[in-house]
């Protein structure tokens, strides 16, 4: 079995070397990059299964990293590495795309786990020839590509998640506590209304302009698709 690649873009060398030795040590194949003009051309020459990211990096943002490869990737998991005042760069990195983030300092078992998570997530989304869809609505898990009546709708990796997270559970209510387990995975300590932020992000997306309105709110309880 081929080992994951991870690309590191960190411009603290200590860390950065720290990183490596440890997931090397885990048996993932690694990459490093000091700025943001490398990591992006790294991104795009090779195939990565997940990418740490620091916001902070020189000559290209960790952000602008982000925003430039999110317009032509949308399934790479993507976790950003933060320092602890960061908290805007953190919501932007989120909106933009990122699917985690993990705060300096950190502990290296924290960070490995959140690469697990992520890795086994992003396996999930490659199974061949499994493909989710209610009516006129259709999700592809190996391209990522959703088209409702033939019409591709772009969608971020974090509203992709959700989706196929609501597909999979067709016609069954879930709460904002089981989206979230699922959705954000472990180690989200943030509002539970994250999840009605990003069903209305959904819902501009697949249901606005067509009569049949697919994602269903079930008031006092959660959400639901249903057939």
């Amino acid at each position: 079995m081929e080992k994951p690649a991870i690309l590191i873009v960190e411009d603290e060398q200590k860390l950065s070397r720290v990183l490596q030795l440890e997931l090397n040590y885990e048996n993932y194949k690694t990459e490093v990059a000091n700025n943001g003009k490398d990591a992006f051309r790294l991104m795009e020459e090779n195939e990565w299964d997940l990418v740490l990211l620091d916001i902070m990096i020189p000559k290209l943002s960790g952000l602008e990293v982000l925003r430039r490869i999110r317009r032509t990737d949308n399934y790479t998991p993507i976790i950003l590495l933060t320092a602890r005042d960061e908290i805007h760069d953190k919501v932007s990195g989120l909106d933009l795309g990122a699917n985690d983030y993990i705060t300096k300092p950190f502990q290296i078992e924290e960070l490995l786990a959140r690469v697990r998570v992520h890795l086994r997530k992003s396996d999930a989304m490659k199974v061949k020839g499994e493909d989710l869809s209610v009516g006129d609505l259709k999700v592809n898990l190996n391209s990522h590509e959703v088209k409702r009546s033939e019409q591709e709708i772009g969608l971020t990796p974090r509203e992709f998640d959700l989706l196929v997270c609501l597909l999979k559970n067709k016609n069954i209510v879930l709460s904002r506590e089981q989206l979230i387990e699922h959705v954000w995975g472990f180690g989200y300590f943030g509002d539970t209304n994250v999840v009605d932020v990003y069903i209305r992000y959904l819902r501009q997306k697949i249901d606005k302009g067509y009569d049949k309105n697919y994602i269903q709110t079930v008031r006092g309880v959660g959400y639901t698709i249903k057939d």
